[in-house]
């Protein structure tokens, strides 16, 4: 491993794992991040001395200030959030220039996506799936339906103002007939965008010409999922996921690299479970200790503000969704968040129909009945921990037995949220 350049860092659950942190974490050890898929949909919070950031569009090893960040061609881009966050850099003295590039084949989330989101969403009524109304979706149908507006399109005026013609004549006829909507201006949305293609102008590349250039260089490279491996298209809790793939399989199409530069992966997931919006969600507690979980961990949403659903680590979820990305590694986030429960519990299988499965099927998801193991709680902090032997005889039990039903070694520990409240396995090279 010693000699290895690259490693993918992917979410486990159904997002929001506290990705943000481990890869502010091991930025400091790579030369390059690299985002591969996903928009302004995710949010990465990382601490950083006195500041707290929400990441949707840039890569969360933007604060330290060797690394190199790409937006991948696989992301969505929302020029106006990703506008606000580098303003947000700069009112915290942290220099991007040179160090934040676009790949030209980044597709472009424009105001008729966001509008479409929305009109469709509130049309489901009852059977909405809880989008985050951030265009993603309808950004992600465009561009498989290849009428999409790519990045690069915004270096010619005359090319970006025509695909934009061309697409809002669709767009307002489905906002205006089907939806009973307002239309939007092809004036006002032009001149915006011009604007930001001024503004924008010096962070387009080929994003996989930089990454394999950087690569036969001997740099290392880190691969930034956004959602969690439950929220990819295919396999994910369908229709309850995203339209992108946060999956291993994502890294090549998103960055532009074959398969065989991907020299590790690492899975991040939390110490119980989590979820925002509407889909099944076998360990959901809806009792006070749910309650408990949300309350303890500030589980709000960091794109949409709204609560997280709270429930206990689901084993054979984790056992799936490492197996499917080729996990053997994990980033276990937010233990700290169990430290004042009396007791504690995995979940460890599931009833389906009167007959005992330790299987997670993301078909099943909402038929599946959880088993519990119940385990003792430490009942102290584990904030100060400088090792896994310093943590409490019950909490390292408690990760064994995690590390036992996932098939996974625990390489790295987050016990609380700054950068260096983390604790490193010895077995982890990087």
């Amino acid at each position: 491993m010693d000699n290895n350049k690259t490693l993918a860092l992917l979410g486990l659950q159904w997002g929001d794992e506290g990705k943000g942190k481990i890869i502010d974490y091991l930025a400091q050890k790579f030369d390059v991040i690299a985002r591969y898929q996903g928009g302004p949909n995710a949010g990465h919070t990382v601490y950083w001395q006195d500041f707290h950031f929400a990441f949707h569009q840039v890569p969360s090893g933007i604060l330290n200030p060797k690394t190199v960040c790409i937006i991948g061609r696989g992301c969505v881009v929302d020029l106006g959030v990703l506008k606000e966050e580098l303003e947000q850099l700069t009112q915290a003295e942290i220099d991007f220039k040179n160090r934040l590039f676009i790949d030209s084949k980044a597709h472009l989330i424009l105001p008729y996506h966001k509008a479409l989101d929305n009109a469709r969403e509130k049309a489901k009524g009852k059977d909405k799936i809880g989008t985050t109304i951030r265009g993603i979706g309808p950004c992600y149908e465009d561009k498989y339906s290849r009428i999409g507006i790519r990045f690069g399109d915004l270096q010619d005026d005359e090319v970006f103002l025509e695909k934009l013609k061309r697409n809002l004549a669709q767009k307002n006829f489905l906002l205006m007939e089907l939806h009973n909507d307002e239309p939007l201006s092809e004036k006002q949305i032009g001149k915006e965008f011009i604007k930001y293609a001024e503004f924008f102008k010096d962070m387009i590349i080929d994003g996989s010409d930089y990454i394999n250039t950087a690569y036969e260089q001997g740099k290392k490279i880190l691969f930034e999922g956004a959602q969690g491996t439950l929220l990819d298209i295919d396999s994910g809790t369908y229709p309850f996921v995203t339209s992108s793939s946060p999956t291993a399989g994502g890294v090549c199409n998103g960055i532009g690299i074959g398969p065989t530069r991907i020299d590790d992966l690492i899975g991040v997931a939390k110490a119980y479970t989590t979820r925002v919006g509407m889909g099944p969600f076998p360990t959901e507690l809806f009792d006070d200790t749910g309650l408990m979980l949300q309350k303890q961990g500030s589980e709000f949403g960091a794109t949409t503000g709204r609560a997280r659903r709270c429930g206990w680590f689901d084993a054979p979820l984790v056992r799936y969704t490492a197996r499917i990305n080729g996990i053997k590694q994990l980033a276990l986030t937010k233990l700290d968040v169990l430290d004042r429960f009396e007791n504690i519990y995995i979940g460890i299988g599931y009833r389906y129909k009167d007959e005992k499965t330790n299987n997670f099927n993301v078909e099943l998801t909402g038929e599946l009945k959880p088993e519990f193991l119940k385990m003792e709680g430490w009942r102290c902090s584990t904030k100060t921990a400088k090792s896994f032997d310093d943590l409490p005889k019950p909490a390292r039990k408690y990760l064994d037995k995690i590390q036992e039903l996932t098939n996974c070694e625990i390489s790295i520990l987050s016990i609380g949220e700054q950068r260096d409240q983390t604790i490193i396995s010895p077995n982890f090279k990087w």
